[in-house]
């Protein structure tokens, strides 16, 4: 297999179970060094924020504290990869290195290319193994769904870490600046392996009777839902582990449809994975290459309302304070504040995605901006779905339960005060304690108007025959043509 020292390296695989990678590295004689590169030049990016970071050092403490038994641990360091591998191959020297491969950003798509020049300059072995079924330099989805299902129904990947011959991470450290581990406090969800599994069991013991019939209600969703997407984006949970466990679940369970619905996620999730690994151009264009050509005058007091909660609406402004407060809200709302931002205010999705990802503690770029397109309008093969945050506060929020927790300038109000307070200004009886337009705003922008807008011209575009043509690619390109039942 080679001489010299082997690394594995994590990224967004942040657990030591089911991990191929490190499982190829467990009969080896050579020493194995685990490795967590927190880089500089990926983490200033505007789509990570301190939540991702401390998330990322939570998993690696939970991942120490499961190897010092066996007298390990990871070696985190800040330090890009190319400078880290140099150095290290200068010092003590490479033969291989473990990684799985990740579906991301421009900027680690470029970075893994970069790595993968030095290792052939270097004549260092790096293997990147398959990530949750996504299958790389796929062109199109003939046999994804069967594929797909193949692989999550292989048997685990037993790591077994006694039978490793670990690297002493001490004796590398002083070549580098090591990651300091301290979080600081905040009300998110906490990340680790073990953690994950925590979750994972209240789902099925309790929470999942409610998965099916809450998954669209912003306050009920946020404990009736699975609430493993980040444990699963930052990879403290392979989704085939969650497949597995589901499918034992869903043969014992009185609430079938409820994990039938939940269990149909997961393949939609490496779905849209699969679909920015092919085209990861859409994280800055639409995928639709008819769209490109559409005009947003960009408009940035629109955007910071988005931003801040404070377009007027009360279930767009609840939703984005939701998220930035705690990390997460549920895939309706995210539908919501995107298509808010996209067409009731008309801006380019670029003008949030970041934002929002840097937000979202389970952000996921392949979901994210897969997401984002469709949400958008600019795949040409979806239904256009423009959202009503009226409509939806009535339908999903009739209490304004969520609402009222998020924004609590609109505390004093009624229920159906706080769904839509411009109705104040038609009554008589008004709230004395509440000053309309001051203690909350008018909304920004008429959505009658908007929504028109917005439909006319997205719709003006579905004629142009650069639009069809693209629709039919992009068909052929990422529709599951065998379909799993």
């Amino acid at each position: 297999m080679g001489a010299g020292l082997h690394i594995y390296w994590f990224k967004r695989d942040l657990r030591l179970s089911d991990l191929e990678g490190l499982q190829a590295f467990q009969t080896l004689d050579n020493p194995v060094l685990l490795v967590y590169l927190h880089e500089p030049s990926i983490w200033r990016n505007a789509h990570y924020s301190q939540r991702h970071l401390n998330f990322v050092k939570q998993s690696l403490e939970d991942m120490n504290a499961s190897l010092a038994r066996y007298n390990a641990q990871v070696m985190a360091v800040t330090e890009d990869a190319i400078p880290f591998f140099e150095k290290l191959h200068r010092h003590h020297g490479i033969g291989r290195i473990h990684s799985t491969e990740e579906s991301g950003l421009d900027h680690t798509y470029t970075r893994d290319k970069q790595v993968k020049k030095w290792c052939k300059t270097h004549k260092v072995i790096w293997q990147e193994f398959q990530n949750n079924g996504v299958v790389r330099g796929a062109k199109n989805r003939s046999t994804w769904s069967q594929d797909w299902y193949e692989y999550m129904c292989k048997p685990l990947c037993n790591v077994a870490l006694g039978n490793f011959a670990f690297a002493k991470a001490d004796s590398f450290l002083n070549l580098f600046t090591p990651l300091d581990l301290t979080v600081s406090s905040q009300r998110f969800q906490q990340g680790g392996e073990r953690q994950a599994h925590q979750w994972l069991d209240s789902f099925f013991l309790q929470r999942s009777r409610f998965y099916a019939a809450h998954i669209s209600k912003p306050l009920l969703s946020r404990m009736s839902c699975s609430r493993l997407s980040p444990y699963i984006a930052w990879g403290n949970v392979s989704i085939r582990q969650v497949f597995q466990r589901t499918e034992n679940e869903r043969v014992k369970t009185p609430y079938k449809k409820s994990l039938s619905a939940f269990s149909s996620r997961l393949r939609w999730q490496s779905h849209f994975i699969q679909k920015f690994e092919q085209e990861p151009r859409i994280e800055f264009e639409a995928i639709n290459r008819g769209y490109q050509s559409l005009k947003y005058p960009y408009n940035a007091d629109y955007v910071k309302a988005w931003k801040e909660g404070k377009t007027g609406y009360p279930l767009v402004d609840a939703a984005m304070r939701a998220v930035r407060e705690t990390g997460y809200i549920n895939f309706r709302m995210r539908a919501l504040v995107v298509s808010f931002l996209c067409h009731h205010l008309f801006q380019h999705f670029t003008t949030g995605s970041a934002y929002l990802a840097a937000c979202f503690l389970d952000w996921e770029p392949g979901i994210h901006y897969g997401q984002f397109q469709m949400q958008a309008g600019l795949t040409g093969t979806n239904t256009l779905r423009i959202y009503n945050p009226v409509k939806g506060a009535q339908d999903h929020d009739p209490d304004a339960l969520f609402i009222k927790q998020y924004i609590p300038e609109l505390r004093p109000l009624s229920a159906r005060f706080a769904r839509e307070p411009w109705l104040l200004e038609q009554e008589l009886n008004e709230y004395h304690d509440f000053n309309y337009g001051i203690d909350y705003p008018r909304p920004i922008v008429d959505i009658a108007v908007t929504r028109k807008h917005a439909a006319d011209v997205i719709y003006s575009y579905r004629n142009n025959p650069k639009v069809q043509w693209e629709a039919l690619r992009i068909l052929s390109a990422h529709s599951m043509i065998n379909r799993m039942a």
